[in-house]
């Protein structure tokens, strides 16, 4: 039987067997309804639907959606079945669910919905002079402002006459109307009362077990042609031809239509997300000068032709860099990696990472202006508070069976003791520190393959240092070698830890209980975000901090936990360019990969789930089937594009100072991300349930801190990591009185060891040693500042090691100093709050008690012309959604 709901409540069967339909019937039935998001009378909005299949445990889910559905028509929901007869896969059913107006209005008073009362009279003076500039990036008007302006209230179901409301079928619109549906299943038993157990409710665990197949709002059209019902707005064919189209990658996106398909949540990260990416071209744009800066002055590079040349660099025999495997090498042979340090490694990256420090500053201050306005503009100025007082998670008051009185809201609600709290906290902290620590084990792990493959490249090439290839043109040496192949190594490791930590973030924190959504994202953002750092920044950190600091010299090396791997070191050319390396390789590859997967992996499944219906007529193919094939987009399918976007944030802000070109790498991400996210949200999933967020939540804060750890990491990178400091040093202290260059800097920057003293474990075999070495060579330099054999000090650091350890923390200190007092002068000159939108949610605030007031003032002189038989004296101002007409009948 198919079974619905009709007007008033009363349940309806359509009593016929499966079968014994008419094919004209079954024709009439598939070809009126069936491409429709409306129920079979053509006049009741199919707000959701829900899906299930018979199976084995059919009776046991029977009964729970059979008390369900008994349930969710108490409330006023009315349900209308489809039976897989109807259903191309012949075993689906669908019930779809309509509210009416009665339980939208009920639900939108409790859920203190915000909704238009007079239309806004502050004139909008946003026109920038020269605004035809801007005309091949706009869309057109009705796409960018769906809605008129209005001034917003609560609504309040005992003063309905009060609001603006023109048809009641249409005033709250579908995004609204299936938050509030999805409300009321989330909340809905599905176990009878005389049962007594409070856990059984809620649509989301009927999914988990089982008894519901799916969950979710219809799209109102298909995405590449328009409703053919007239009542319909077509909005994600809208969105998807101004939009998700890649050829739209120039035009500004659709916020407002935007935030009324999809909701507040979804609109607030696609206005973050296109904020981040113009931001991104200012910095793109001052790093790809820098780049060029460095190119620029590619032959002024004195360092890189003394090492190149033969007199030089061909003379200067180096140590061993590893025991027994590695032999004599000389200088020239790191020439190429040099050349290719000094695009990166210069003056410019000072300028850089200070213009950096200072960019991230007006990229969140300026975002926190755009977030006020969008506010305002989507109803969202007092959310907060709503949301942690109204909404808890139903998960929270199934699991807490305590009760104690909110003193806000004066009313018994449940929660959690502070004893189970802790206890909670505590087990979920432990397991963030394992797998943090399970993280710098697999970190420790492959710098033990960077030590171990180190020796076995540079046996390989003893004979010929450098291998050249035919196809890209460069030479390869141990080092790019080994830092090419752990880099990518590394990559794979942490795409492979990645999916485990995704899981155990989830079980943890559905552990701890959060009260709220809110509260949930929070502590899950918290959660996935060291989670990540740690993993996708501890090998940058490795490279840029630690490599290369702690090795020792000749005769006294530091090696690795006590085990006979050396700890690495930097070639003269700098560890900067192998920071770069590992940089660019975990960047570019992340991004590339989660781009291909976001949209390959969905388009394939839909093509695959959707492969029986390509077989019939689209006509016969039902606007909730074609839905159900799609791919559902999650709870945290939102949470994983903002980590995507703050990871990429972390990579260009703290070791942007050894790559300039990062922030351009990331804008070109960006405008493709914008693209492949939008795209796959109108066209390869279910429409998601809208949901509200003033905010991007707990990623501000991420971001604030990053910003802060960006100047610190930066300066340390320019004074530790690249040879910045030590040159500076010798071009103004040691060179010869009068001279300003950097002649003899390779000379001065490597010391003097005796062969002879090699002790023999560390003594490369001859084996290694390549052809030219010989009994005549006594001597071999390596990269450090010591004193040679004979000195009375021998082999301990000599002056200039303190000199430039002191200009290296001073210019720290300074450059913190600098960064620090910029960001916090700009972030004081720039108001958090734009002075309009002020001045916008005063005059709200102000109309909102005025028309209150005079509202309520009429009511009570209708009342009193009731009880005295006088003439009403009602005027049509009091009453902005009522005619003079009604007004006079209200009156009467």
């Amino acid at each position: 039987a198919i079974k619905g709901v009709g007007h008033g409540g009363k349940v309806l069967f359509l009593s016929s067997r499966p079968g014994q339909r008419g094919a004209d019937e079954r024709g009439n039935l598939r070809t009126g309804h069936k491409d429709s998001v409306f129920f079979r009378d053509g006049l009741r909005r199919i707000d959701f639907v829900l899906s299930y299949v018979d199976d084995k445990d059919g009776e046991r889910k029977q009964e729970r959606r059979k008390v369900y559905e008994a349930n969710l028509v108490k409330v006023g929901l009315e349900l209308e079945t489809e039976d897989k007869i109807e259903s191309e896969d012949g075993k689906t059913y669908f019930v779809k669910i309509h509210a009416p107006w009665e339980v939208l209005a009920t639900y939108a008073d409790v859920l203190k919905i915000k909704v238009p009362f007079k239309v806004n009279d502050i004139p909008d003076n946003s026109e920038m002079p020269m605004n035809w500039l801007s005309t091949p990036f706009r869309l057109p008007e009705h796409i960018m402002q769906p809605e008129p302006d209005y001034f917003t209230a609560p609504f309040d179901k005992s003063k309905a006459d009060f609001f603006l409301i023109d048809n009641k079928d249409t005033f709250f619109p579908p995004s609204t109307r299936n938050r509030i549906v999805f409300y009321i299943l989330s909340r809905c038993s599905y176990i009878r009362e005389d049962c007594g157990d409070r856990d059984k409710k809620g649509i989301k665990r009927l999914l988990n077990n089982g008894t519901y197949t799916a969950a979710f709002p219809l799209h109102d059209s298909r995405y590449w042609t328009r409703s053919r019902d007239v009542n319909c707005d077509s909005e994600r064919y809208n969105l998807y031809k101004h939009w998700a189209r890649f050829f739209c990658f120039f035009k500004e996106q659709p916020l407002n239509l935007i935030r009324k398909y999809y909701g507040e949540k979804i609109g607030i990260y696609f206005a973050w997300l296109g904020f981040y990416t113009e931001m991104l071209l200012f910095a793109a744009v001052v790093g790809t000068i820098c780049f060029v800066y460095g190119f620029l002055t590619y032959d002024d590079n004195q360092w890189s032709k003394e090492i190149c040349s033969e007199e030089i660099g061909g003379s200067i025999v180096m140590c061993p860099l590893c025991d027994k495997k590695c032999g004599y090498w000389k200088l020239n042979t790191t020439c190429n990696s040099s050349w290719q340090s000094h695009l990166f490694d210069n003056v410019a990256t000072v300028f850089f990472a200070i213009f950096m420090g200072i960019w991230v500053t007006l990229f969140l201050e300026f975002w926190k202006r755009r977030q006020a306005r969008l506010e305002y503009e989507w109803d969202l100025v007092d959310f907060e508070e709503e949301q942690q007082q109204l909404q808890l998670r139903p998960e929270y008051e199934t699991k807490c069976t305590n009760r104690k009185l909110n003193r806000i809201t004066q009313e018994m609600e449940p929660y959690l003791p502070i004893t189970s709290k802790c206890a909670r906290s505590c087990l979920s902290g432990a397991t963030v520190l394992l797998w943090i620590s399970l993280i710098i084990a697999c970190i420790i792990g492959v710098i033990a393959y960077r030590l171990a493959v180190y020796a076995a490249f540079a046996s390989i090439m003893k004979d010929n240092p450098t291998t050249q290839l035919e196809v890209v043109g460069p030479y390869i040496t141990p080092q790019l070698a080994t830092s090419v192949t752990a880099s990518c190594i590394n990559f794979i490791i942490i795409m492979i830890l990645n999916l485990m930590y995704e899981r155990v973030a989830v079980w943890i924190t559905d552990m701890e209980i959060p009260k709220t959504h809110l509260e949930y994202e929070n502590k899950l953002t918290v959660k996935m975000f060291l989670f990540q750092f740690v993993n996708y920044y501890s090998s940058c950190f490795y490279v840029a901090f630690f490599k290369g600091k702690f090795v020792g010299y000749p005769g006294n090396y530091a090696y690795m936990f006590g085990s006979k791997l050396r700890n690495e070191e930097c070639d003269p050319g700098g560890c900067l360019i192998e920071l770069t390396t590992q940089l660019v390789i975990v960047m570019t590859g992340k991004q590339v990969w989660g781009n291909i997967q976001e949209a390959l992996l969905p388009w394939m499944r839909n093509w695959w789930g959707s492969r029986r219906a390509r077989s019939h007529p689209e006509s016969l193919y039902s606007r909730w089937e074609q839905d159900h094939d799609l791919q559902a987009f999650g709870q945290l399918g939102l949470f994983y594009e903002y980590l995507e976007m703050v990871i990429q944030f972390g990579f260009i802000t703290l070791f942007v100072a050894s790559f300039p070109l990062a922030p351009l790498l990331a804008l070109i991400n960006n405008i493709i991300e914008v693209r492949v996210d939008s795209w796959k949200l109108t066209t390869q999933f279910r429409r998601p349930v809208a949901a509200k967020a003033h905010s991007i939540g707990a990623w501000e804060e991420i971001l604030n801190g990053m910003a802060v750890l960006s100047v610190v990491t930066n300066a340390f990178i320019v004074a530790f990591t690249s040879d910045m400091i030590p040159r500076l040093v010798y071009m103004y202290a040691y060179q010869p009185q009068g001279e300003m260059n950097m002649e003899g800097y390779i000379n001065n920057s490597l010391s003097v060891f005796n062969i002879s003293e090699i002790p023999a474990e560390n003594r490369p075999d001859d084996e290694e040693n390549p052809s030219w070495f010989n009994s005549s060579i006594t001597s071999c330099r390596y990269r450090d500042y010591r004193y040679p054999s004979g000195h009375e000090r021998q082999y301990s650091h000599t002056m200039q090691f303190w000199h430039i350890l002191a200009a290296k923390l001073a210019f720290i200190i300074i450059m913190e100093h600098v960064v620090f007092l910029v960001k916090f002068f700009v972030a004081w000159m720039i108001p958090d709050v734009p002075s309009d939108v002020r001045a916008r949610v005063k005059r709200e605030r102000y109309l909102v008690q005025e028309y209150l007031h005079n509202y309520e003032v009429e009511k009570l002189k209708i009342q009193l012309s009731k009880q005295n038989n006088e003439e009403c004296t009602c005027t049509p101002m009091i009453y902005p959604s009522l005619s003079k007409h009604e007004v006079l009948s209200e009156c009467l």
